[in-house]
């Protein structure tokens, strides 16, 4: 296949033509209570041709290699049409071509793991989150893994072949008590193979005990507090309330918020830094290469306390005179790729724990991410669980708990960052201009910010 799509390139009218074509493998096991709602494997090939003709741009998709001629001719003719009514022309940043093979890690290929293997581990985790505790009345497990086999090639001689595992388990738990129903979970994601979901019969344990301690905890008093969050939510909180707003292709469509993030810009306190990491191996969605064949890179978003970098597709690094950082992602052959994050994370500060709660006469102390939303600079989460800290020190858990408030008044109301650094992939994914769930991984260690908004009863 190699040659003949390095041919096709070569012979394309176009002014730049990119070929991107994927093989996936997937299989899923999902238990409701007792009940198994799904034991399926599937795989499914395809591909999608870009074609640049005078700052426009055409796309084809396809789902056999044989239409590939008359896929490029028809993604030319789509941007040649295109290019006469564009006023904002494309343009692309310049990069090496490169040629490259990457295979991700898998001690135990999912390909060979028979879906019996997978229904019994996922029956196992399934058993033990029902048998905890009688108060336990229903439970979810999910486990998913998928290998996608991805080649990316273009007219300026990049080829590259890599292949990304992709393994995840979401293992809940619902308990209900004279009316009162609350829910605990544990979300997984890991690049690697069917070793990753193995060993987790603690994290069932821990759900379904969440669930249980929840229909004892008291709701949180609304108000303001000084809070810490731990690794999980202080992770989310950064990609979802922070991370977008430095991809590039978004601050184009908004100019208010362009002038806002200027780079330069003091958003925090020294010791906050902000990355978004390109390749960690074993970490989920990692691959060396971003979907445009552009070497991932690391970008500081925040050093010590000032906005120092933006997320870029080559299209966006161009308009923004800067350099391409390899964030030009697709959640599949089916979509284009546009600007998203990676492994995205605050970096690991000075501070203990312990010295995180002490002087906090009465606090929050807010646990795991159980959901929220975004409106530019506007955030409201929600904590799956929490503690109160009373006097220094972790009080009774509390449920219920949201916080609300504006992204960089939060950056700079940041008191203390922990040295307890944790990165995490989820069972979830990231969506953004109707492409999801894009794997990601999110981390940071604990995080100390005074005055946040609380609410509750």
């Amino acid at each position: 296949m190699e040659e003949r799509v390095r041919e096709l390139l070569r012979r394309s009218a176009a002014d730049y033509t990119e070929v991107r074509w994927e093989e996936v493998f997937r299989s899923r096991v999902v238990f409701q209570r007792e009940q198994l709602l799904a034991l399926e494997a599937t795989e499914e090939r395809g591909g999608i041709v870009r074609a640049l003709v005078d700052g426009a741009w055409g796309l084809a998709v396809f789902t056999d290699p044989e239409e590939l001629p008359k896929k490029i001719e028809e993604a030319t003719h789509l941007a040649r049409t295109a290019a006469r009514h564009v006023r904002d022309k494309v343009a692309l940043a310049e990069v090496n071509p490169v040629e490259d093979r990457y295979q991700g890690p898998m001690a135990r290929d999912i390909r060979g793991v028979p879906l019996e293997e997978k229904r019994k581990l996922a029956e196992t985790y399934n058993k033990i989150i029902l048998g905890f505790h009688p108060a336990i009345v229903s439970s979810s497990v999910r486990y998913a893994d998928s290998l996608r086999r991805v080649i990316c090639a273009n007219s300026e001689g990049t080829y590259i072949e890599q292949e990304v595992p992709d393994v995840t388990l979401m293992l809940a738990a619902v308990a209900r008590k004279n009316g009162d129903v609350q829910q605990g979970f544990e979300s997984l994601g890991f690049a690697g193979g069917f070793e990753k979901a193995l060993g987790h019969e603690e994290k069932a344990q821990a759900a379904a005990k969440r669930a249980v301690d929840l229909l004892s905890a008291k709701p949180v008093r609304g108000g303001r507090y000084t809070v810490v969050l731990d690794q999980d939510l202080a992770g989310v909180f950064i990609h979802e309330a922070f991370g977008h707003i430095c991809e590039a292709d978004f601050l184009l469509r908004n100019e208010p918020m362009r002038k806002v993030m200027e780079l330069g810009k003091r958003f925090g306190v020294e010791t906050l830094n902000v990355v978004d990491d390109g390749f960690i191996p074993g970490a989920r969605g990692n691959c060396p290469y971003d979907d445009e064949g552009v070497p991932r890179t690391r970008v500081y978003l925040i050093k010590e306390g000032v906005l120092t970098g933006l997320m870029h597709s080559r299209a966006t690094a161009k308009k923004l005179g800067s350099k391409p950082t390899g964030n030009a992602r697709a959640v599949s052959w089916e979509h284009e790729p546009i600007v998203r994050m990676r492994n995205t994370f605050i970096e690991p500060g000075p501070y203990t724990f312990e010295e995180m709660l002490d002087g906090i006469d009465y606090g929050i102390y807010a646990c795991g991410a159980f959901g929220g939303q975004t409106e530019f600079e506007q955030f409201t989460f929600s904590a799956a669980y929490g503690y109160e800290i009373v006097k220094g020190k972790l009080g009774e858990m509390v449920r219920d708990v949201v916080l609300t408030g504006n992204v960089f008044q939060t950056l700079r109301h940041i008191e203390m960052i922990g040295r307890d650094f944790q990165l995490k992939g989820s069972a979830g994914g990231c969506g953004k201009g109707g492409q999801w769930p894009l794997p990601i991984t999110t981390g940071a260690p604990h995080v100390r910010i005074r005055d946040v908004v609380v609410g509750g009863r």
